[in-house]
């Protein structure tokens, strides 16, 4: 059963928030938010006080659902940590922060940024992150969820279309060191100057927004940003199958309104291989049950699978 902690106060101004209209249905998986996950937002935003703490949380939420009503947006995926020592990959990005001299890290489809605030928080240079979203307005949440300046987490944030060659253009991932020198973050306005230079690239609950043409045009963009040095990785987690095809079980679309792809392993697996040229990767990849009340409403048969996955440059 959801429970939810205390009355909305719409027009509660706490934080900034001044008169934000909420919808009750938004607040429905608030309880969904571990422990460990409020704590960081405590963390990271000094708020103290639990109530005052869920007010700032629920007002984000509904002004950032006003830009685009992904169902993440309403689940508070924006503050669930993918990017955690739950990823295998995760303590190996950590390594490459405080090991390779300049090491980058970079997150696709970054949302609010949390993920990266984790890893920042964990020890990775803050100055050697990039993060992108389609939509700059979410990095802007992130910054008022987290009661931070471009000032005090000056991570790179770029707006941009990973499928736009004006943002990313696709080339063959690098065998050798670029030629180019590795560009200043500072001066970076599309992910391009970046190909070749990246140690880890983590993209999270991207890939199964996509046909499965275009997943695979998605790999060979990323591939051709990583950097060819040994122990580089591309990882992340997202919708999957024990067998890959069509998410059927819970019969709910992605968010472009059309029917999820999703890998399994084994497709996951292949896909990269073809990517790289033979030899040069290793592909871990596990898919596992996830339990999802919120898919209960669709059908007591509705599953929900996640497929957490690292490509390891050799």
């Amino acid at each position: 059963m959801t429970v939810i902690l205390g009355p909305p106060n719409p027009a509660s101004t706490a934080n900034g928030h001044a008169n934000v209209e909420r919808d009750p249905l938004l607040e429905a998986s608030y309880s969904s938010i571990t422990t460990e996950e409020l704590d960081f937002v405590r963390q990271q935003t000094g708020i103290q006080d639990e109530a005052a703490l869920r007010e700032h949380i629920l007002n984000v939420q509904a002004e950032a659902f006003k830009v685009h009503p992904y169902p993440c947006i309403r689940r508070f995926a924006f503050i669930k940590m993918k990017l955690s020592p739950r990823i295998p990959a995760y303590n190996h990005l950590l390594k490459l922060g405080r090991e390779r001299e300049g090491a980058i890290l970079l997150d696709i489809g970054c949302c609010f940024g949390n993920d990266v605030r984790k890893a920042v928080a964990d020890s990775f240079p803050v100055q050697n992150v990039v993060a992108t979203d389609i939509h700059p307005e979410f990095w802007d949440y992130g910054h008022k969820l987290f009661n931070s300046t471009q000032e005090t987490f000056p991570a790179r944030f770029l707006a941009g279309d990973v499928f736009d060659p004006a943002h990313l253009a696709l080339v063959p991932p690098f065998t050798s060191s670029p030629a180019k020198s590795q560009p200043q973050l500072s001066t970076l306005t599309s992910l391009n100057p970046l190909r070749g230079h990246v140690s880890a690239i983590h993209i999270s609950a991207v890939f199964h927004l996509f046909s499965e043409e275009e997943q695979v045009e998605l790999a060979h963009k990323l591939a051709g940003l990583l950097s060819p040095e040994p122990g580089s990785i591309i990882f992340g987690l997202q919708s999957g199958r024990a067998d890959k095809g069509f998410r059927v079980e819970a019969g709910v679309p992605n968010s472009h309104g059309k029917q999820m792809f999703c890998h399994s392993p084994e497709s996951w697996t292949e896909l990269w291989e073809n990517v790289f040229p033979t030899g040069t990767i290793r592909v871990d990849a596990d898919v596992r049950e996830l339990n999802r009340d919120d898919l209960k409403p669709v059908g007591e048969g509705a599953k929900f699978w996640v497929l957490t996955w690292c490509v390891t440059r050799l």
